[in-house]
């Protein structure tokens, strides 16, 4: 799969843009384990011309994560272009418009998934932002508003028509938020239109490699963006790659290498955000990184309730010195 000229291979993973959660120190772990491509936090457009500390420093990208993306949302037009000129003096890889966010305080505002109820103005920002910087603009999307407005299909034709690059669809409409199962007939539906010809890239409820698979199969598409089936799960990348290689499932994640991996992430975690928001934004990672390990409440809510980097690390050594008999029995493969 190339955008424009980004070449990314056959079949490449991505990493989904979730705010509080694909921080450097996350796609840190996440390009260690495979990531194709991977994107920031989305970057809110107003609170970047207004040089918010907080938004300037989601610009900030390592060579070691390239290529990546930096995904902007907003729901003012010339505020958007002005973000977007701003984001790529940093020298991303990519421009991505955000046009898929549910959240109520975005949507309702009229930007992320907004947008979907003013497909003219969707329109006309995102050529604004082609002709205003000279870097691949791409645009990750959903099916529609609603049941009764999905209309993915026109929405990929207009934006393919005014220059963007690829094109991401998320399996769902605004109103359903995360509930239900992703669809991804739609999906299927816009990259066979003989119409179009940039990357589809499909996302939405992909968990390991067999659905992956399936995904690529039925539905044609050019790449799969994985987004809460990597939270507390860096390695999914990892397992989803080998299986698509060789169509078998990769040796599983010892409870050892599990708590080595968190250490790492809780590391780099405070080592980019410092106290105490380095926490903060762990807890659900540390949470995942555990699940479904037998009779340990309390040692996960300790995990997520302690605000002392020390306790929380060695609460991590405790986990593998309780728990390494697992590792033994091969428990691992029955998590997630």
């Amino acid at each position: 799969m190339k955008i424009a000229n980004l070449d990314l291979g056959e079949y490449p993973l991505i990493l989904a843009p979730m705010e509080d959660v694909t921080d450097p120190s996350f796609r840190f772990m996440c390009k260690k384990y495979g990531a194709n491509l991977m994107f920031t936090e989305f970057v809110p457009s107003e609170a970047l011309i207004r040089n918010i500390d907080k938004s300037i420093k989601k610009l900030i990208i390592n060579e070691i994560e390239r290529p990546i993306g930096i995904q902007l949302y907003g729901h003012q037009i010339p505020v958007m272009v002005e973000s977007a000129k701003i984001a790529a003096e940093t020298n991303p890889d990519i421009i991505d418009i955000n046009f898929g966010c549910p959240v109520k305080k975005i949507a309702m505002r009229g930007a992320g998934a907004g947008m979907l109820r003013d497909i003219p103005k969707m329109i006309e920002m995102t050529a604004a932002i082609v002709r205003a910087v000279n870097i691949p603009v791409t645009v990750k999307t959903r099916l529609g508003w609603d049941e009764e407005t999905k209309n993915i299909v026109e929405i990929a034709e207009r934006l393919q028509d005014v220059g963007i690059q690829a094109l991401t669809i998320h399996g769902r409409t605004r109103n359903q938020l995360y509930k239900g199962e992703a669809d991804w007939t739609l999906i299927g539906k816009v990259k066979n239109n003989p119409k179009m010809f940039i990357p589809i890239i499909g996302n939405g409820d992909i968990t390991d490699g067999i659905k992956a698979k399936k995904m690529f199969q039925q539905h044609n598409v050019d790449g799969i963006m994985i987004g809460r089936g990597a939270i507390g799960r860096p390695y999914i990348f990892r397992e989803i790659r080998h299986f698509l290689d060789t169509g078998n499932f990769c040796d599983p994640i010892s409870l050892r290498e599990k708590v080595e991996m968190a250490k790492e992430h809780f590391t780099q975690s405070l080592q980019w955000k410092g106290l105490p928001r380095g926490i903060f934004e762990m807890r659900t990672h540390l949470s995942n990184y555990f699940k479904g390990l037998p009779n340990s409440k309390d040692i996960r809510l300790r995990l997520v309730t302690s605000m002392n980097p020390t306790e929380i690390l060695q609460t991590l050594d405790e986990i593998y010195s309780k728990y390494s008999y697992l590792d033994e029995e091969n428990f691992v493969n029955t998590l997630y």
